[in-house]
């Protein structure tokens, strides 16, 4: 069975972003070994799930980065674009982009579908809502951590509408250069 990754940006204090959506607090300048483990988790991954609310700035931004072959990110933009994405919605009965198909079902159905199928692993990025509620409901099998060295006080969380205690178990912790500190967990099997 395919597991479901998370690959998220938080602050010291747990927010994944400020109180009106700001990311402006997240660290850009990346070393080769943050890189290289990006492109690795990428590499693993076959499917990008997306919630309603993020699915217009993330695949708006890596078609913009996509125009420009010199563009730095225009590898990971192409990869980006490329990986075939789901965009859990209430709203729409179609999808508005290329290469992503609309999921409006149960959402523990409709991911329990997602991980039978065949291929390589899911990665979802967010929004802080949908993410929220993939973590409430115990459908992440491996959370890849992004802690960036500030604190905000006060912002979004993902953290918010557990309905009991998760325990976790970690299965790596590392450091990088530009401050961020990976933390990859997994859930604590009950």
């Amino acid at each position: 069975m395919r597991k479901l990754r998370l690959q998220m940006q938080l602050t010291v204090d747990g927010f994944v972003a400020g109180q009106n959506g700001e990311l402006d607090w997240i660290v850009w300048d990346w070393d080769d070994d943050l890189n290289r483990y990006v492109d690795e988790l990428t590499d693993s991954i076959d499917t990008i799930l997306l919630g309603r609310n993020m699915a217009d700035g993330f695949i708006s931004h890596w078609s913009n980065v996509i125009t420009n072959p010199e563009n730095p990110d225009f590898t990971f933009g192409k990869k980006m674009i490329d990986t075939p994405k789901v965009v859990f919605t209430k709203t729409l009965d179609k999808s508005e982009w290329e290469n992503t198909d609309i999921a409006t079902g149960n959402l523990v159905d409709e991911i329990k579908k997602l991980k039978l199928k065949d291929g390589k692993d899911i990665i979802v990025y967010g929004g802080a809502g949908f993410v929220s509620s993939l973590i409430r409901d115990g459908l992440i099998d491996e959370y890849h951590l992004f802690i960036n060295p500030v604190a905000l006080g006060d912002g979004m969380t993902i953290f918010r509408n557990l309905k009991k205690k998760q325990d976790w178990i970690l299965v790596h912790a590392k450091s990088f250069t530009c401050g961020i500190v990976l933390l990859c967990y997994k859930p604590k099997a009950n």
